[in-house]
């Protein structure tokens, strides 16, 4: 995922973790969670209590958590325990709020969440994915049908090298298919694009995120998110080198043109 809030939160369980490729292992009850955020304002619509969880299969190179990558860090919580939380910060959510499940990658334990989202929304409580989309099985099929109300879909690149590039991985189209699955759902999804200079924000790249997306009828908002260093510390806290240390923050004018090129095709643009 793109980032947690870099908000101070009022509620935090968080722990350094060592960088391991094990298999996310729970079980229907338990989810293996990094931190936990009262009052996020940047990750979905309304006041939201941010859920964390551990674990992700891409690097990203600007990721604002690497903390959160490893696959046998976090700490396991069970889902009633969640939800009783969620249950207490019910009065502020409001109209809008509700709970937003990022990480690390949430769909690596999507058996576990179908569980907690079907609490969720037997309390009554909005729920939104953040995601990378790279998981489309009949576990995520079912969370995104039956459950998730929102979601968040982080495109990293528009061509394939790009997407390597910027994620370690390859195969962008896997989060293309998510995006139309949800699509022909019929249901609610953003999308989230990081604004890297001289990677990411190229004017040809902003036509092609437009012209890929334009015909969708579910996509409520695009979210530029604009570069920023804000998680250097972390990538040294683990020891590892952060790739963008000499790369800039977006200047105001190169803001405002991706917002003037992707309004073109997004009935809503923001910079978040």
């Amino acid at each position: 995922m793109v980032r947690a809030s870099e908000q101070q939160p009022n509620t935090t369980i968080q722990m350094p973790f060592p960088n391991k490729t094990s298999a996310i292992t729970t079980t229907p009850t338990i989810l293996r969670v990094h931190s936990v955020e009262s009052f996020g304002t940047h990750d979905g619509p309304g006041i939201r209590m941010v859920i964390f969880l551990q674990g992700c299969k891409l690097k990203c190179i600007y990721c604002h958590n690497p903390d959160t990558i490893a696959m046998d860090g976090g700490m396991e919580c069970d889902i009633e325990q969640l939800v009783a939380m969620a249950v207490k910060m019910k009065p502020y959510f409001g109209k809008k709020g509700g709970v937003t499940v990022s990480g690390g990658e949430p769909l690596l334990q999507a058996k576990a969440l179908l569980s907690f989202f079907k609490r969720l929304k037997e309390e009554g409580i909005h729920t939104n994915l953040d995601t990378n989309g790279r998981i489309l099985n009949h576990f995520t099929k079912a969370l995104l049908d039956d459950y998730t109300d929102l979601v968040m879909l982080d495109i990293k690149h528009m061509t394939e090298e790009g997407y390597e590039a910027v994620t370690g991985m390859r195969n962008k189209e896997t989060t293309f298919n998510l995006a139309k699955y949800r699509e022909v759902s019929g249901k609610a999804m953003w999308l989230r694009y990081v604004l890297i200079p001289g990677i990411t924000d190229d004017p040809k790249l902003l036509h092609a995120l437009g012209r890929y997306f334009k015909a969708y009828k579910t996509i409520e908002r695009l979210e530029i998110q604009p570069y920023h260093q804000l998680g250097v510390h972390k990538w040294e806290a683990l020891g590892w080198e952060y790739p963008l240390k000499n790369t800039r923050e977006n200047t105001q004018e190169e803001l405002q043109t991706a917002v003037a090129i992707l309004k073109r095709y997004f009935k809503e643009v923001t910079l978040n």
